[in-house]
């Protein structure tokens, strides 16, 4: 089971696995080009999520695919707000995540409502975000990236992958702690397709398990991943049934929390591995 505390004192779950509904807010998604860059068809978008199961709304005012270019916080805020404030208008109990390094588009963002802050960058980007997070108590996603993302696809290299994510775990982790964002806000994801090859990606996944050691739970986003494109040939829209396999594939081995695009179907194939696998 996964219980996560989230700002103001909130808790998602108890429940076997949390799902997290993706909702790119910009014209450059690598999954739907724009499709929900309005606020309206963002807004739609995310309500349906929520009928079709998800437990969490993460919102994108900027993609994060590899050789992405970044856009000022203004615009991210211009393109989050909006659809955030209209999906709790309508849904006042959602739990709404921002897919943000910025500490501007952050705070503004969990000023208004937003209880996650999902970050690739572990406060590196931007080390105001620290102060933001200590001041506002979010959940809060520790995500490893090699490098940005312009350029963390740039020849990424490593020793040992899983010792020096680790490694960047446990350093990241204390320092937040230190700093005094409680440890039950912080879960971990390894930043699959950030800064690493096929290869590093899959020694990650075969050995998720050791992650453990941390005692915090695991956050995956295996979505249509460039990862499967490679694997197995397939174009980006043919990568549904691999992304439905590496989901039960990490959910059997006690990664609870998914972020992913089809919120139904993964919620079908997450019952599975809990009637097979409980």
């Amino acid at each position: 089971m996964i219980q996560w505390s989230v700002k103001g004192g909130g808790v998602i779950g108890p429940a076997p696995f949390l799902i997290v509904g993706i909702v790119n807010i910009t014209p450059d998604s690598f999954f739907d080009g724009g499709k929900y860059n309005a606020t309206a068809q963002a807004t739609a978008h995310a309500a349906l999520l929520l009928d079709q199961g998800a437990h969490i709304l993460d919102l994108g005012g900027e993609s994060t695919r590899p050789f992405a270019e970044p856009v000022e916080a203004s615009i991210e805020i211009s393109r989050v707000m909006p659809v955030m404030k209209q999906i709790l208008e309508a849904h006042p109990d959602a739990n709404i995540s921002v897919d943000t390094y910025k500490a501007r588009v952050a705070k503004q963002c969990l000023q208004s409502g937003a209880v996650i802050i999902n970050d690739i960058s572990a406060c590196s980007f931007d080390p105001e975000l620290l102060d933001v997070l200590v001041e506002h108590k979010p959940g809060y996603v520790l995500m490893h990236a090699l490098d940005r993302p312009e350029k963390m696809q740039n020849d990424p290299r490593y020793d040992n992958v899983i010792k020096e994510i680790l490694s960047f775990f446990e350093k990241k982790l204390n320092q937040l702690v230190r700093a005094g964002l409680p440890e039950d806000r912080i879960v971990l994801d390894p930043g699959i397709g950030f800064g690493k090859t096929l290869e590093h990606n899959l020694e990650i996944l075969k050995n998720i398990e050791r992650f453990k050691i941390l005692n915090r739970p695991l956050y995956l986003g295996l979505s249509y991943k460039s990862a499967w494109g490679k694997l197995l040939g397939l174009e980006l829209k043919q990568r549904g049934l691999p992304s439905q396999v590496a989901v039960a594939l990490m959910a059997a081995k006690n990664v609870r929390i998914h972020r992913v695009h089809d919120v139904q179907l993964t919620g079908k194939t997450l019952k599975m591995v809990e009637a097979i696998c409980s």
